[in-house]
């Protein structure tokens, strides 16, 4: 079954809290309104009853977004500051010496900085009569 609505929530927490506070009871309670196996699961109304007595709430709670301290000014800075330093350093050296990641490194260079890799190629001089 598909995420439940918080009415059919609603619904879960009523017909437990009216019937003896059995699990089983309102799974079979609520056969008439979704069929024989079209159902919530016990497992699934067991978690609906935990979280409503727990958080006081039947919505879903928000996940949580992790801190990202990375990507600061003061890393921009330093990156910056590298480059100032030794402009052929690689993005691995350079990751290494400031203290982050080498994507993390990249990220800043590219985006921050707005620096581009390349790398220098030794091509033969073109000369006067190569255009024909």
């Amino acid at each position: 079954m598909n995420r439940l609505t918080p009415e059919q929530r609603f619904q879960i927490v009523e017909i437990y809290f009216g019937i003896n506070r059995y699990v089983r009871e309102v799974h079979r309670a609520l056969r008439p309104f979704y069929g024989q196996h079209n159902g919530p699961s016990e497992q699934a109304i067991r978690a609906v009853i935990d979280r409503f007595r727990t958080n006081f709430t039947l919505l879903d709670s928000k996940p949580s977004t992790r801190q990202r301290n990375v990507h600061t000014e003061g890393n921009i800075a330093g990156v910056a500051r590298s480059v100032e330093e030794d402009a052929e350093m690689s993005i691995r050296r350079r990751s290494q010496l400031v203290g982050l990641c080498p994507s993390t490194t990249w990220k800043i260079l590219r985006k921050d900085l707005g620096l581009r890799a390349y790398k220098i190629q030794l091509v033969q001089e073109l000369k006067p009569n190569d255009h024909r």
